[in-house]
């Protein structure tokens, strides 16, 4: 017998599939250069520049020293932090849940991952709206499922619509994907529009998963409603997945949640229960000081987010041949940027948002997400939660060189 055969690849075709998150790897290059002394100005990480309010890092203090914490706890969530995520669900968004319904994930990326591996079977579609968040498809594919991409572009600020999504839904429909405030586009359904695809969500017997990690960061006239409270006969085919990461500006602490019918949480925590065990109980305590406490800290980071948000806009939409509707929640604007695409900058020709992206990195030291990433060429996502002075610097690069574009 000779040695086993070498030619079966090294690494698992569902592992090998998955593309490396484009917004990390941004951030991560934006920080290499930084590292070695370049002034890069990097608008790629979705993480606000505020530090962790005191009193909930106080929190954590005091849980390192409390010995039951450095034992396992329940799989599913410290049960006191299941009860004040419920009661913050209710006075935040209205929608009423039970404890047993929270399941309290290792950020939210974790209640992305087991919402879709508790609900979908191999060929199940997903109706996912695009622009997307890179990690919607991913998450969606390592279970099996299949994304179907419904696009929106600027005309609409990047809303899809009923018609749109029923062109798109099949008799493998079985979830649809909704997220208000979006990322990475900024944009915010109204009422009316949320009703409207409930009722047809609730009609077609689809499931829906909500993301609502961006619920505070809404601005001007602009309003967030959580779907099973504007749609209530879809509560029992709803989850809800949140976080504290953006509103208390606690990226790294890594605690998110999932929402929904007690067999569904059931079946995600018994999931969780073999892949991490409980979330670390320094970061749950320290979530349950942010979720018992006030929201004052994200009022704070709101008004610096409106104020950035603004500049940015106004600035990217005097750029010729850039087109930036007004993002109304989260802290990103999504221009267009088709109408540099082709042109002569610098002696190169860039076709696609990645080679523009390499070129203004290159040229200007400023890293930006090209639209790729989120299911759209043609189009940038810039973070406004960088200093103002950092903003409006790396926007000025941006616009000088762009406007070369011959």
């Amino acid at each position: 017998m000779g040695p086993m055969s070498t030619d079966r690849p090294r690494i698992s075709a569902r592992i090998a599939a998955i593309s490396e998150s484009a917004t990390l790897a941004v951030d991560a290059k934006a920080k290499a250069l930084k590292a070695a002394g370049r002034p890069v100005i990097g608008f790629g990480a979705g993480e606000p520049d505020f530090p962790t309010p005191d009193y909930i890092v106080e929190a954590a203090v005091t849980a390192c020293r409390t010995p039951r914490f450095h034992k396992y706890t329940p799989a599913g969530g410290l049960p006191e932090l299941r009860a004040a995520i419920a009661e913050k669900t209710a006075r935040d968004s209205g929608y009423r849940v039970d404890a047993s319904q929270v399941l309290v994930t290792n950020g939210g990326k974790q209640a992305v991952y087991e919402a879709f591996a508790a609900l979908l079977d191999p060929g199940d579609e997903v109706l996912v709206p695009t622009p997307y968040w890179t990690t919607y498809p991913e998450s969606i594919k390592l279970a099996g499922g299949v994304p179907v991409l419904v696009t929106a572009d600027e005309s609409t600020g990047y809303r899809v619509s009923v018609d749109q999504l029923e062109a798109a839904r099949t008799e493998r429909t079985k979830v649809l994907l909704f997220v208000s405030p979006s990322n990475p586009t900024g944009a915010v359904y109204t009422r009316d529009q949320i009703a409207e695809i409930g009722r047809w969500a609730a009609e077609h017997g689809l499931w829906v998963v909500t993301d609502e990690i961006y619920e505070h960061l809404v601005y001007g006239d602009a309003e967030f409603h959580s779907m099973p409270v504007v749609v209530p006969e879809l509560a029992d085919r709803t989850l809800v997945l949140n976080g504290v990461a953006k509103t208390y500006a606690m990226t790294g602490w890594r605690v998110g949640w999932l929402i929904g019918p007690q067999d569904v949480v059931k079946a995600a925590t018994n999931l969780q229960s073999h892949a991490t065990s409980n979330v670390a109980n320094v970061s749950q305590a320290a979530a349950l000081a942010a979720v018992t406490g006030d929201l004052s800290a994200v009022a704070r980071m709101r008004e610096a987010f409106d104020r950035r948000r603004r500049t940015m806009v106004r600035m990217l939409n005097e750029i010729p041949g850039v087109v930036c509707p007004e993002p109304e929640g989260a802290f990103y604007a999504y221009p267009s940027v088709k109408g540099v695409l082709g042109k002569e900058i610098r002696g190169k020709r860039p076709a696609t948002t990645v080679e523009l992206a390499e070129l203004i990195l290159t040229e200007v030291e400023v890293a930006l997400v090209p639209g790729e990433a989120f299911g759209t060429p043609g189009y940038f996502r810039l973070s406004y939660a960088l200093g103002d002075e950092d903003l409006v610097e790396g926007v000025s690069r941006v616009a000088k060189l762009l406007s070369e574009a011959r």
